[in-house]
Order: C-alpha cells, then structure tokens, then sequence
C-alpha cells in the first residue's frame, strides 16, 4: 500500500470510529443490533465506491480513495458535536439529530463532487456515490428504524 493508500486507511478509520460515536450516542437507537446496522449501512456506501476504484480505476485509484477518505472524514467530523453534546450533556434530541444528518449529507455531497473532480475521475463516480447514498437513506429509514 502506499502512501496516498495509508492515509486513506486513517481516514476512514477514524471516519468510522466517530461515526459509531454519533450512533452511540443517539437515544433513537433501541438496540445494539440497530446501531450495528445503522454503521454497517453508513460504511457500504464507502466500501461500494473503494471496492469499484480498486475494479474500474488504474492510474488514478489512490488519488481517487486518498480524495473520497477525506470527505469520508469531513462528514464524520460534522458529526462530533452532536456526539459529543449527546455523550457529555445528553443534548441530543431527535431535531439536532437529523439536523447533523443533514447538514453532514449536504456537506458531504459537495465535497465528493470535488473529490471526483480534483482526482479526475468522470462525474458518474459523483451519480454513483449519490445513487449509494439515496440507497442508505432509504435502508437507514426502513429497516433501520422499522416499526
């Protein structure tokens, strides 16, 4: 692995560790297995998009992952004041929940449009990502939190 490839595996593993955090400390998580769900859906979405730049992209691969990690990060960054709110203060209330979902998916979705630009990867990387994305939400609300 080289070094755009070690910095990718940083990212997005303390990408994951926030993002358990956030989930961890939410109140609207009834039980482990929900919670491991939620993470586990949150993480295919990245894990579609590596395992196709390992298939489909050559040259550009690590700049692509090395780009994507990042915003992988960013995202989960967004979410440390919740996470933080919610495990220290119990401030974490259902609106400031997806008030940090959507803030953090808005984020996101403009930073891996410039991530696919700067690694110069065609805009279908971008649809893909977003295709993924809507696929989760729609996982994260109907399995996630069926009723």
């Amino acid at each position: 692995m080289n070094r755009k490839g070690i910095s990718a595996f940083i990212y997005f593993t303390i990408s994951t560790i926030i993002t358990w955090w956030f989930i961890e400390a939410s109140p609207i998580y009834e039980s482990t297995q929900q919670k491991l769900l939620s993470c586990s859906i949150a993480g295919a979405k990245w894990g579609i998009q590596l395992l196709a730049a390992f298939i489909l992209l050559k040259e550009k691969k690590w700049g692509f992952i090395k780009n994507i990690s990042i915003v992988c990060l960013m995202g989960s960054l967004l979410l440390l004041p919740y996470a933080a709110l919610g495990w220290f203060f119990h401030i974490n209330g259902s609106e400031f929940f997806a008030g940090s979902l959507l803030l953090t998916v808005a984020v996101m979705i403009l930073l891996y449009a410039m991530a696919v630009r700067n690694a110069g990867v065609a805009v279908a990387w971008w649809l893909g990502w977003l295709g993924c994305l809507g696929i989760a939400i729609l996982l994260q609300l109907t399995v996630v939190f069926q009723r």
